[in-house]
């Protein structure tokens, strides 16, 4: 079956991934459309290397006829247009973030739930989790199914394109203002300090009991994709890297469970590449993962405060499999197995 596409907020970063990732993986559709606000009518965005499309307006686009689309826009823009595009039978596969936690909507990572698309005709509405979450939870599925995870402590470092260009943009202009003796100050818009040359512990606001509202979210979407007897203790900080997140990662389990058998283990399960060799060299930073579809993992190493305790690291593309991948790899399941 060929899908007719509309990707929302292609004009953006994420939907220009999606828009890439459509390409290369020479997803079967009968037409795709690149949608944006009406400020962005007219103009033209990549699909592919070779070829352009002309973006149309999302406020007057009209959904009939669209089998999926893809909302690579803010939360509140997702809110307003995806229930006119549910409304006419169209699939929505949202990347905003608006409809993460929403009862009855499947949150999913195709490779670790992929069965819960079957309830997508509830609300015709699919969450693609954020990124970290998906990085996270295609690590955690293989070890949990064999020794059943009890407890999960991460620390991430997720790269500047998480804010989208805003964030790319402060860091790099903090980054050139150093080398000319401006003061980092000058230019803080969108993080609460520094971040070129810096490290910053809090993405988002803060909660309550102290956690962030990221450190919170990861862990009730690990628990909703993975499993919900998963605690997740997280500290979530924004490094100056602009694509490209890295998690050290440390998990408890039920069972015994060895690194060799933990290494084996990650090696087969899809979506992960191990790069573990125990010299200088032998594992994958962010630096090296953008443009690849795998999260890798490496130093997977047994942790000895704990009865039955792993650690390991793992660094995956936050803009490719944590968003626009996965959530194509969401629409071909769809198409493959829940769609006549």
């Amino acid at each position: 079956m060929e899908f007719r596409i509309a990707v929302a907020g292609a004009s953006g970063h994420i939907g220009h991934e999606v828009l890439n990732v459509l390409c290369e993986h020479e997803v079967p559709f009968s037409d795709v459309t690149a949608l944006a606000s009406s400020a962005s009518k007219g103009m033209e965005v990549s699909y592919g290397e070779d070829d352009l499309l002309k973006v149309h307006s999302l406020e007057a686009f009209d959904f009939k006829g669209t089998d999926v689309v893809f909302f690579a826009t803010d939360a509140k823009t997702a809110a307003k247009y995806a229930p006119k595009a549910t409304a006419v039978g169209c699939t929505v596969i949202d990347l905003s973030g608006q409809f993460h936690m929403e009862p009855g909507v499947s949150l999913v990572v195709p490779e670790v739930n992929g069965d819960s698309l079957a309830d997508y005709q509830k609300k015709h509405i699919i969450a693609n989790p954020r990124a970290v979450s998906i990085l996270l939870a295609l690590c955690l599925k293989p070890l949990h199914d064999a020794a059943v995870i009890k407890r999960v402590v991460v620390a991430t470092y997720q790269a500047a394109s998480a804010q989208g260009k805003a964030g790319m943009d402060e860091l790099f202009r903090q980054t050139r203002g150093v080398y000319v003796n401006e003061s980092p100050a000058d230019s803080k818009e969108v993080y609460p300090k520094q971040v070129a040359f810096n490290v910053i512990p809090q993405i988002d606001n803060f909660q309550d009991d102290g956690s962030t509202r990221e450190e919170w979210a990861l862990a009730a979407e690990i628990r909703k994709i993975v499993s919900p007897d998963i605690a997740v203790q997280a500290t979530c900080c924004t490094v100056p890297v602009f694509i490209g997140y890295g998690m050290a990662v440390t998990v408890e389990t039920e069972n015994p469970l060895s690194d060799k058998q933990a290494r084996d283990l990650l090696r087969q399960a899809p979506g992960l590449s191990v790069v573990d060799h125990r010299v200088e060299e032998g594992y994958v930073t962010p630096a090296e993962v953008p443009g690849e579809d795998p999260v890798f993992v490496s130093r997977i190493r047994r942790d000895p405060t704990v009865e039955n305790g792993l650690a390991f690291w793992c660094a995956g593309d936050n803009l490719r499999k944590g968003a626009a991948l996965n959530a194509v790899q969401i629409a071909l399941t769809l198409r493959d197995e829940y769609i006549d």
